[in-house]
């Protein structure tokens, strides 16, 4: 049975000890786990030292993967000024896991940008395409012309709202929900 070692960077991690493993240590996230396998020889101190080596390595991984609110923030600006000649000026703009099915949201009083966490994995260009999308609400609430016009100015907007018209569907449609031999176009837009 793997020892279960709670408490590490507020995280739980799971020992498994190998007795094939002669050197090498692995360690891979497991949702809100992390799983690191050892030599089944390793005494308690190696395990401690090597848990935490992979917890460290692991956590530096993952921050080089994940663009930071500084970052995003920054490509805010600079979208600003390639597109909307430097008029949106968000007071912040944040990373948010609590959007649920927004890819981001414009609060106009404080003038705060926030995207979603979702929108981290996909392509630039889409994320770009998300952060101009609230970019030209704080210049205009609404989406009507005068928004779109601002959003024509960015070469990818059909592209990329296509992307994440795919991709909500891709999410929303379940394996009972494909399209059959029955299905129209009207049918699937209802």
């Amino acid at each position: 049975m793997p020892d279960i070692v709670d408490g590490v960077r507020n995280a739980q991690v799971e020992v498994r000890r190998s007795r094939r493993r002669t050197s090498t240590v692995s360690a891979y996230r497991d949702g809100e786990r992390t799983i690191v396998s050892i030599p089944a020889r390793f005494s308690r101190a190696q395990e401690r030292e090597w848990v935490q080596r992979m917890l460290d390595r692991l956590a530096d991984k993952e921050q080089r993967r994940r663009p930071s609110d500084e970052g995003l923030e920054a490509r805010a600006h600079e979208l600003s000024e390639k597109y909307l000649a430097g008029r949106a000026r968000p007071s912040s703009v944040r990373w948010s896991s609590r959007q649920g099915r927004r890819w981001g949201s414009c609060s106009l009083p404080e003038g705060s940008i926030r995207i979603s966490t979702r929108v981290r994995g996909m392509p630039g260009w889409v994320l770009d395409y998300v952060l101009l999308h609230e970019l030209a609400h704080t210049l205009h609430s609404g989406h009507g012309p005068d928004f779109w016009a601002l959003l024509d100015s960015y070469p990818r907007t059909e592209r990329a709202r296509g992307f994440l018209e795919g991709h909500s569907f891709a999410r929303d449609v379940g394996p009972e929900d494909e399209p059959g031999e029955g299905d129209t176009l009207a049918t699937l837009t209802e």
